[in-house]
């Protein structure tokens, strides 16, 4: 793999003794120090901007993640409440049939069992049974990965956090090389002027 910035001794050349250098930057050929400290920095900035996008990703996967195991969370609540509390046979909770099924439907997304839910009678009619034991095990489950997903999220928003400050630190470092190149520049054609 090349250098993003090799140097490139221009035969014959040299001024008091010093030989003269051009660089290659990322290929391109031909460039002044600045020229080439300035593509560095660019280039540095674009793949952390290019590492930021990919854990904006993740974050944004995790936050959605989150968002549907709460839902699953309020649903398995939204059950269990209104079960009575002594009751461990199967109660009957049909009226609770459509907040039961979709908190089936995203658990077994993420690969959580939740055995407690709905079944259909023979006349097509769906009815929602649930014992609370197998309640609790489902919000255990739910809780347990939340509680991950939560740290996975937090350290994610570090990471990322950490590689915007990198990133605008390479942009600034590209901005200030430049404008010392115009300086260097306007002082030179200045001096030149008389």
């Amino acid at each position: 793999m090349a250098n993003l910035i090799d140097t490139v001794e221009i035969a014959g050349a040299a001024v008091y003794g010093v030989r003269q250098v051009t660089y290659t930057v990322d290929g391109a050929a031909g460039k002044d120090y600045g020229a080439a400290l300035t593509a560095a920095a660019f280039k540095e900035s674009t793949a952390i901007e290019d590492t930021m996008n990919s854990y904006a990703v993740v974050v944004r996967q995790r936050t959605r993640k989150l968002e549907d195991l709460g839902t699953v969370m309020a649903g398995l609540n939204s059950g269990v409440t209104t079960l009575k509390v002594k009751d461990t046979e199967s109660s009957d909770r049909t009226d609770k049939m459509s907040i039961l099924a979709e908190a089936h439907s995203l658990a077994a997304k993420y690969g959580i069992t939740v055995t407690c839910v709905a079944y259909e009678f023979s006349d097509g009619v769906y009815k929602a049974q649930m014992r609370r034991d197998d309640i609790y095990r489902a919000q255990n489950q739910v809780q347990y990965e939340m509680d991950r997903e939560d740290n996975d999220l937090k350290q994610d928003m570090v990471s990322l956090n950490s590689l915007m400050s990198k990133r605008d630190n390479a942009f600034s470092a590209a901005a200030r090389l430049i404008k010392k190149a115009n300086d260097a520049a306007s002082n030179t054609i200045g001096n030149i002027g008389g």
